[in-house]
């Protein structure tokens, strides 16, 4: 975890993303890995979470910054699997 130069926790992290989805008539295996970021309270409880831990992001896509035009998923809420914290945050 780091903090913004206005004093904000941030972390940046990857999502990892395994499924299978119905695709032209057919089951279609999919992986994925996207890169994320959080601020303060998200970014707090991610960074306490053990590697691995299974969550349901929820957020915005946009780019990472002014500077850079990569696409980043902006998470806003959490929700974590049963047994990994007491409850979601917004």
């Amino acid at each position: 975890m780091r903090h913004t130069p206005a004093g904000l926790a941030a972390i940046e992290f990857k999502v990892a993303h395994e499924s299978e989805q119905d695709e032209a008539g057919g089951r279609r295996q999919v992986t994925a890995e996207i890169a994320a970021i959080a601020f303060e309270t998200q970014a707090k409880l991610l960074a306490a979470m053990p590697l691995g831990s299974e969550v349901r992001l929820q957020g915005f896509l946009g780019a990472k910054s002014k500077r850079s035009k990569k696409l980043v998923m902006h998470v806003t809420n959490i929700e974590f699997k049963e047994g990994e914290a007491d409850a979601s945050t917004s």
